[in-house]
C-alpha cells in the first residue's frame, strides 16, 4: 500500500485489532455509505450484501466497530439510536422533529469542542455534543401549505 492509498475496510479492522468477517466490511461499508442508519436499516443493508445475519449480530457488530472508534453511535431523544462513520471531529446533528431525518452540522464556532461551558465544575471538556431540533426543508414546507 502506497501512502496516497486509503486502508482497505479489512485492513481498518485488522488495524484496530478486530477480526476481519464478511458481515463486518459490509457493516462498516453500509454505514459510511448511509445516511444515520438505524439498527434495522443497518441489517437489512448487510442482509442485501452477504445473505443471513441475526440482528443479535449485528449489534454486537456495531457495539464492536463502535468501541474500536470505527463508527460513531447517535441517540437523538425519542430517536432509535443512529450509526454514522463520519467519526473524530466532533461535529454535531440537526433532526427534523416531524419526520426525523438527521443531518451532520459542523462545529459551531471555534475549536474543539465547539463550545466553552459556562461552568465546567472541574471537568477537563475535550468533546461537545449538540443537537439542534426544527423542521426539514421538507416538512417545513408541507406544515405551510
Amino acid at each position: 500500500m502506497t501512502a496516497s492509498q486509503a486502508p482497505t475496510t479489512a485492513e481498518e479492522l485488522r488495524a484496530a485489532g478486530l477480526r476481519v468477517t464478511a458481515a463486518r466490511v459490509a457493516l462498516l461499508e453500509i454505514v459510511r455509505d448511509g445516511d444515520h442508519l438505524d439498527v434495522e436499516e443497518i441489517a437489512s443493508g448487510v442482509r442485501d450484501r452477504v445473505g443471513h445475519i441475526s440482528l443479535q449480530a449485528v449489534y454486537e457488530a456495531l457495539h464492536a466497530l463502535t468501541a474500536a472508534g470505527l463508527l460513531r453511535r447517535i441517540e437523538p431523544a425519542g430517536s432509535p439510536a443512529r450509526f454514522e462513520g463520519r467519526i473524530g471531529d466532533n461535529h454535531h446533528h440537526v433532526v427534523c422533529r416531524s419526520c426525523g431525518v438527521v443531518a451532520d452540522v459542523d462545529c459551531a464556532v471555534g475549536e474543539v469542542p465547539c463550545l466553552t461551558a459556562s461552568d465546567n465544575h472541574g471537568f477537563v471538556i475535550d468533546e461537545a455534543e449538540v443537537i439542534y431540533w426544527g423542521l426539514c426543508p421538507a416538512c417545513s414546507t408541507a406544515s405551510s401549505s
